[in-house]
Formats: C-alpha cells, sequence, structure tokens
C-alpha cells in the first residue's frame, strides 16, 4: 500500500462517558451524530478501557502498552498536593527504552499527525509524537501537504466529571465551564434518569446524571460538526473515523474503579467500504487494541513489544481470533495509593485486591466534590446507606467475582459461591499470568520507579543531537557539529547519544517551526542549508537544541 493510497485515520476521543447514547439503546439519551455515526460504522458494546481514570488510560492508548507494563499506571504523576507530603510526585514517567507513541510510526510512514488538545500519558508531551499539537490542530493545517494522508486526533472537555458538579463548584481551574451559583436550567428532566444501584437516588444525583446527558448531547454536536468538516473537505470517503471514550463517566463508583460503569466505554469505527455500516461486533475489545489495530489498517507494520493487537477483521487476519480477555488496573489516584487488579471475558469481572481489608473509600478531595459522592458521605455518616450503597463505608475482601449476565452493575460477589468456583479459578489464573507476563510495575514502590527510571533524584536530559556528514570525503566518519562545506551529493544524519531518544529536526527559522521527526539521512540541496535538531527520550527533559549552517557546493 503506497503513501498515497493509505487511508486516514480521526480519533474523537470523548472525556469520561459511559455508553449514555441512543445508538446503545439509551432512551433518555439525544446523540443523533453519534448514533448516524454508529449506524455507517461498527459499534463495539464490550470496548473496555484499561484503567478507569483518564492519565494512565490514554497512556496505554497512545502507546499500545499497558500503563503497568511501562510505569504509567499512577494517576497525576506531577501531582503536587501540600495536604498529601510525602509522595514520590512530581515527576515524569520513564517508560522502557523501545516504548513510542502510536503516532510516531505513523509519521514514520509519511503521515502528518496533529492532536487537539489533550495529551495527559504521564511521560511529558515529546515533540516527536505530532506534527502539530495545540488548540484548532487538525487535517486542515497549511503544514499538511496536498494529498499527504492524516491522523487526527481530537478530544474535548465537554463530558468531563467536573462538568456533573453543581454550577457553583466548576470554574476555569477544573476546566469546566464556569458557574454562578445562580439557577440551572437542565434540557434532561432528572426524574426520566436510572440511578444506579450502588448509589443513592436523591435529587443531586440524579441532577448531576441529568447534567451529563445534557453534556452527552453537547459533545454530540462537536462530533457532528467534526463529521460535516470531513464530509466538506472531500476526506470522508478515505478516512477512518474511531469515537472512543478515555474511560467511563465521572461517578462514584464508576470512575477511578474497575467495575463496569468506569471501563466500559463506547466505541465505533466506521470505515466506508470497509466496515459494514450499523453492524455490531459482541467480542471483548481493550482500548490499547487502538493503536496496533489503526497500524494494521493502514499496512504499517505493528511493532512486536505492543501489547494491543487488532481488532478489525477487515485490517488484519489475526483479529479472527478475538481476545478473550481485557485487564484493568488502579493503582495511586490523586492523593492515595492503592492496588487492584481485574480481568474480565464477555460475562464474568473478576477484581483482586491485594490489600484486604481497607476501606473502599479512599481519600481523593477532586472525586469528593461531586454531589453524588457528597449524597453518599452523609448518608453513610446517618447510617442510611441500604444494599449496593453501602460499598462506601464497607472493608474489601480479597477477591470478587461478578456475573455480569445477571448482574450488570457488579453489586453480588460471588466469589465465595461453590458453584461458580470454576470460573473464579479460571480467572485467577489468567491474571496471574498476565502480571507474570507485563512485569507488573504496580508490584514495586512509586519511589523506586522514580529514582531507577531517573537514575537518581533528578530528572535526566536528553543529549544534545550531534550531525554526522555523508558527502564525498565525508562518509560518516565524524561529526560536523559547527556546519561546513560538503561536495554533492551530500546528506546529513542526525545521532543522539541517549538510548530510546526521538529526535526531530527543522530546515525552518522562528520560534515555533514544524519539527519534522527523522526517520533517516536528511537530503541537503545545493547551496547553504541551515539545519536545526533536537531530541526527547520520553520522560526526560528535552535536549538542547543543535543547529549549523552547511555549503554543499557543486562538484
Amino acid at each position: 500500500m503506497s503513501e498515497r493510497e493509505r487511508p486516514n485515520v480521526v480519533w474523537i476521543a470523548m472525556e469520561d462517558t459511559s455508553p449514555r447514547l441512543g445508538c446503545y439503546g439509551d432512551e433518555v439519551a439525544r446523540t443523533p451524530e453519534i448514533d448516524r455515526l454508529a449506524a455507517s460504522g461498527r459499534r463495539f458494546p464490550n470496548a473496555f478501557v484499561t484503567a478507569p481514570v483518564c492519565a494512565p488510560s490514554r497512556s496505554a492508548i497512545v502507546t499500545g502498552c499497558h500503563q503497568n507494563a511501562i510505569g504509567t499506571h499512577h494517576m497525576r504523576t506531577t501531582h503536587t498536593n501540600e495536604d498529601a507530603p510525602g509522595l514520590a510526585t512530581p515527576y515524569e514517567t520513564v517508560p522502557p527504552h523501545y516504548v513510542r507513541g502510536i503516532t510516531e510510526y505513523f509519521r514514520q510512514a509519511g503521515y502528518y499527525c496533529t492532536l487537539d488538545l489533550k495529551t495527559d500519558y504521564q511521560f511529558g508531551e515529546p515533540f516527536t509524537m505530532w506534527d502539530h499539537h495545540g488548540e484548532g490542530a487538525g487535517w486542515w493545517d497549511d503544514a499538511r501537504e496536498d494529498g499527504q494522508p492524516f491522523f487526527a486526533m481530537v478530544t474535548n472537555f465537554v463530558t468531563h466529571e467536573s462538568g456533573m458538579w453543581e454550577p457553583a463548584q466548576r470554574g476555569p481551574e477544573t476546566g469546566g465551564t464556569a458557574g454562578d451559583g445562580g439557577d440551572e436550567t437542565l434540557e434532561t428532566d432528572p426524574d426520566t434518569v436510572d440511578v444506579p444501584p450502588y448509589l443513592a437516588d436523591t435529587e443531586a444525583t440524579r441532577r448531576a446524571i441529568a447534567r451529563q446527558y445534557d453534556n452527552v448531547a453537547a459533545s454530540d454536536a462537536w462530533v457532528g460538526d467534526l463529521l460535516e468538516r470531513l464530509e466538506r473537505d472531500g476526506l470522508a470517503e478515505n478516512t477512518i473515523v474511531v469515537l472512543w471514550s478515555d474511560h467511563g463517566e465521572g461517578l462514584p463508583r464508576a470512575k477511578r474503579w474497575v467495575y463496569q460503569g468506569g471501563v466500559n466505554v463506547p466505541l465505533i469505527v466506521r470505515w466506508p467500504g470497509v466496515v459494514d455500516g450499523g453492524s455490531v461486533d459482541e467480542r471483548v475489545v481493550s482500548l490499547v487494541d487502538l493503536g496496533p489495530t489503526m497500524l494494521a489498517a493502514c499496512g504499517l507494520e505493528r511493532p512486536r513489544h505492543l501489547d494491543g493487537r487488532p481488532f478489525l477483521a477487515e485490517a488484519s487476519a489475526e483479529a479472527e481470533r478475538p481476545r478473550e480477555y481485557a485487564f484493568v488496573t488502579r493503582d495511586r489516584y490523586d492523593e492515595s495509593y492503592d492496588v487492584v487488579r481485574s480481568v474480565r471475558d464477555e460475562r464474568f469481572t473478576y477484581v483482586r485486591h491485594a490489600e484486604p481489608g481497607r476501606p473502599y473509600r479512599l481519600w481523593i478531595p477532586f472525586r469528593n466534590r461531586h454531589p453524588a459522592m457528597a449524597d453518599l458521605l452523609r448518608l453513610d455518616a446517618e447510617d442510611a446507606l441500604t444494599g449496593a450503597q453501602t460499598w462506601v463505608g464497607d472493608r474489601r475482601p480479597a477477591e470478587e467475582l461478578y456475573d455480569r449476565a445477571n448482574d450488570p452493575h457488579e453489586t453480588e460477589n460471588l466469589a465465595d459461591d461453590p458453584s461458580y468456583a470454576a470460573d473464579l479459578e479460571r480467572l485467577r489464573g489468567v491474571l496471574d499470568d498476565w502480571l507474570e507476563r507485563v512485569d507488573d510495575a504496580g508490584a514495586r514502590s512509586e519511589a523506586r520507579q522514580v529514582f531507577e527510571g531517573w537514575q537518581g533524584d533528578e530528572q535526566p536530559q536528553t543529549a544534545q543531537p550531534a550531525f554526522v556528514p555523508n558527502a564525498p570525503g565525508e562518509r560518516e566518519e565524524r561529526t560536523m557539529n559547527d556546519g561546513g562545506t560538503l561536495a554533492e551529493p551530500a546528506t546529513l544524519s542526525v545521532h543522539c547519544s541517549t538510548q530510546g531518544a526521538s529526535v526531530g529536526y527543522t530546515l525552518e527559522d522562528g520560534d515555533d517551526p514544524h519539527w519534522r521527526l527523522y526517520t533517516g539521512p536528511i537530503p541537503l540541496e545545493t547551496g547553504e542549508t541551515t539545519v536545526r535538531t533536537k531530541a526527547i527520550r520520553y520522560g526526560y527533559g528535552e535536549s538542547e537544541e543543535r543547529a549549523a549552517t552547511f555549503v554543499v557546493e557543486e562538484s
């Protein structure tokens, strides 16, 4: 498949969104644009994230590697909090040296890659991952060449957890909508929403869920605008569109927890002429599979270290063998440490707590601002919670087992039920094998991880790249970092001594040039050329820039 024949890719990343969508059978939802996308694509009801909170989940999605395999499993590694001294933070995770963002493989293949706007990977924001990262970045950039294939990821904040708070709580510091504490008009009638059994059925909870429906509707309109622009630009027929969410909605016992509400997310793929419209695939899919699936769909080689695997049969014969299990982790989220591991298949969910006996409820101030959580805490103090709501004050068992076919909210623990002993033992073994295979980073202390990744207490800096000329008389035997004169034909190699570093270069002047990903020797035209370069090892500090001018003389 030539570069010009390869399909484009658009990732539409929603935040904190469970499948409260019309195409998923939700009768309260108002999502005509997403429903139309599903009608022209394929829906995956059993799609699960690898972590029920944004940064660990996003790191797995953009690398194709489970977060606890590459050290990005904690939430907010750059977190500082005076109320919780002693954390190993702040730091940037240093993944294994061979780990790259999926988009670097696309850039190597000639794709123009953009991100609007959120990163949140835990290993910094490597400039080599994107041609353009910033507000308003997209396939419409002037820097993208005519006909150049593109990979565009777009995201917005509309459905974030903070959008479910009372208006007076929301402000710019949360990324949400500023509120004045006045009256609030909801399009969704709070009396029409379903309240999960693990939450208190209060007015505040119902209004919070109604806000989420309103926010999903607003996000739906945003999705429609994107798809309309793609159509208007004449690109829709050769573009794979994938809609997903980084984790489930921001309700208590959903976001941040390994249960269904936190990990089951919408996933819709539209690929005109390839994927049948209106189709549904019930197989288990993990969002760690997204990157490998796109590589296969675009005819690009998949690095063998990736944990994810293609899930579209139209993209890879490997997808004919469906994934049996999806794995989920929970570790330190903001202020509170935890270690929970989980595996699920099409029917059962198995949960393992590393520290049984601890309360389910740990101290996470950001979560406690949620109206539904405030009511749970109040009612727990009044000893007024009943049934599945009592998780707020309960202590954890060592293991949990749920049969989602009969218990979709995962509230009846079957781990001690003899009739489920075989499934319990099977899922125990599956989880054990996986933890050994990924060399679970959650088994090590965060402080040790930081020290080993940084080789000390301070963040290391990526080495400054060097220029190595290749021309008659200069056959890549020495560096020429100050520039010089070369005979034609001449090319310039760039070398960085930091293991695992990605290198970028530009021939442009100015403070904000387009940094190209270095993939091989740079051709130098006859005459004078100034080359600038810098490098980044994920988790390290960016290198110093090097610039030099080369004069190529006619032979």
